[in-house]
C-alpha cells in the first residue's frame, strides 16, 4: 500500500479560511433572511474591476491568440522579458533598488512562491515567524515536515514564534537565539503594522550575522503612504545577500481572480549545502520553477505589464485610493464604538481589540449573528492574535459605509 505524508496529520483543524466559511454557510442556512444581507470583510479579496488599461491590453492580447502570426503556446516558465524588465525598471531601478529583470520570477500567486521556496530549503533549517501571523508560512512548513507536532495553544514544536503585540507595535525584534530562515510580511497580513528603517535594518543586520535568509513578503507595499516606510526590502543595504522578496499583482492591480505576482531571488543570495558549502539559491530557484511550473498565460502577462503604464499607474491609485477610503471608514468606525483599533494607515487591513472578556471566534459569531458581517478571528492567526479580529477593506464603498453603521448600532 502506498504511504502518506504523515505531516498533514499534524495540520491543526481547517485552514482558517474554509472554517470561516463554514460557519458562514451553516449560519445562512439557519437564517436565509439574514444571509442575504451578509457583507464579507473577512477574507482579503478585492472587490473592485480590473484596471481598465489591464483590460485593454487584455483584449488585445486575446485577439493576438486569434491569430496563427502573433499566437502564443508555451512561453518562457520565468516569465516574458518584456514583463521582467518592466518590473525591475518601475518597481525597483526608478527607486534607485538594484534589480535584475533575471532575478525576476513571474509566477500565478505570492501564497504559491512562500510554499514552493520551501522547495529549495533543507528541512534542518530553524525557522522564525511572527506571532500572529499568515497561516500559509506556518502551515506550508508543517506539510514538508520542518516542524514537531502542535501543542494546545497550537504552536508547532520546532518553530521559533516572535511574539507580536501592541506593546511592541506589532512589529517583532529579531530573535536572541541563532534562526536559519525568518518570515517577515509588511505591511503585514493581518495587524496592518508596517516596519520602519530601523527595524528592517536590525533584520538584515541579524541575517546577514547568522546568514539567515529572510522571506520578505511584500505583496501590500502599494498601500504605504508614509514616505518614511520602506516598500522593499532591498532599500535596505546588504539585504540583496539575505533576502527573498514576494510581490503580487493581487491587491494592487486586483488579480485575485487573475493570477499574477513575482518573487525575486538575489544572485548574490547564498545558503550553505550539507557538507557546509555556499551555494547561490537562484540557480536552485530556476531550475525549480522551470521543473514544475508552465509559466503565467500571455494574456495574463500582457494585463500584467499594463499595470505599468502611466494609464494602469493612475488606474491603480484610484483603486489604492478607494481601498483605503473604505479602511479610513471602518477604522473610525470601530473607534467610535469604543474599540482599540490599529492598521489601516498603509495597509488595508484593520486590527481591532475584542471587549473585555470576548474571544475573537465569539467575536466572529457576534458579528456575524448581530450584525451580519463577515470577520477574521485574530486566533486563526497565531497564538497572540487571541483578543482581536481583522477586518479587511476589500469591499465596494456603500459595503463600507454600511458595515460602518451596523457596527455603531451593536450594543457595545
Amino acid at each position: 500500500m502506498a504511504f502518506l505524508n504523515d505531516n498533514y496529520f499534524k495540520l491543526k483543524a481547517g485552514y482558517l479560511f474554509p472554517e470561516i466559511g463554514r460557519r458562514v454557510k451553516a449560519f445562512g442556512e439557519a437564517n436565509p433572511e439574514a444571509a442575504k444581507r451578509i457583507i464579507r470583510c473577512g477574507i482579503g479579496d478585492v472587490t473592485e474591476p480590473l484596471p481598465a488599461a489591464v483590460t485593454a491590453a487584455m483584449h488585445k492580447a486575446v485577439d493576438d491568440m486569434a491569430t496563427r502570426e502573433q499566437f502564443h503556446g508555451y512561453g518562457p516558465e520565468q516569465g516574458y522579458e518584456w514583463l521582467r524588465q518592466a518590473i525591475a525598471e518601475h518597481d525597483y531601478r526608478a527607486k534607485g533598488i538594484e534589480v535584475a529583470a533575471d532575478e525576476i520570477f513571474v509566477s500565478d500567486g505570492s501564497k504559491c512562491d512562500c510554499g514552493n521556496i520551501l522547495d529549495i530549503l533543507g528541512s534542518q533549517n530553524k525557522v522564525a515567524i511572527t506571532d500572529p501571523v499568515y497561516p500559509v508560512y506556518v502551515d506550508t512548513n508543517v506539510m514538508a515536515g520542518h516542524t514537531g507536532e502542535a501543542d494546545e495553544s497550537g504552536a508547532y514544536a520546532g518553530l521559533v514564534y516572535l511574539k507580536c503585540t501592541a506593546e511592541n507595535g506589532f512589529v517583532a525584534e529579531p530573535p536572541k537565539e541563532h534562526v536559519d530562515v525568518i518570515y517577515l510580511c509588511f505591511p503585514n497580513n493581518p495587524t496592518g503594522a508596517v516596519a520602519t528603517r530601523a527595524q528592517l535594518e536590525a533584520w538584515v543586520a541579524y541575517a546577514k550575522e547568522h546568514q539567515s535568509v529572510i522571506l520578505y513578503d511584500a505583496a501590500y507595499e502599494a498601500y504605504i503612504s508614509d514616505p518614511a516606510v520602506p516598500h522593499s526590502i532591498y532599500e535596505i543595504p546588504g539585504a540583496r545577500e539575505v533576502a527573498i522578496e514576494f510581490r503580487s499583482f493581487s491587491k494592487n492591480g486586483g488579480f485575485t481572480g487573475t493570477r499574477c505576482a513575482f518573487i525575486v531571488v538575489p544572485k548574490t543570495l547564498l545558503a550553505s549545502t550539507a557538507k557546509g558549502e555556499h551555494k547561490p539559491l537562484h540557480p536552485l530557484w530556476a531550475r525549480r520553477h522551470t521543473t514544475k511550473f508552465n509559466g503565467v498565460s500571455y494574456v495574463v502577462q500582457r494585463g500584467a505589464e499594463a499595470i505599468y503604464t502611466p494609464e494602469g499607474k493612475q488606474q491603480v491609485k484610484a483603486l489604492l485610493d478607494h481601498y483605503m477610503g473604505n479602511a479610513k471608514i471602518l477604522r473610525e468606525a470601530a473607534a467610535a464604538v469604543g474599540l482599540r483599533v490599529y492598521g489601516g494607515v498603509n495597509a488595508p487591513y484593520i486590527w481591532v481589540s475584542t471587549p473585555a472578556g470576548t474571544t475573537s471566534w465569539q467575536m466572529f459569531d457576534r458579528m456575524l449573528n448581530e450584525a451580519n458581517v463577515v470577520i477574521t478571528p485574530g486566533s486563526g492567526f497565531g497564538a497572540m492574535g487571541e483578543g482581536y479580529f481583522r477586518i479587511s477593506a476589500f469591499n465596494s464603498r456603500a459595503n463600507a459605509e454600511e458595515v460602518a453603521r451596523r457596527m455603531k448600532a451593536i450594543q457595545w
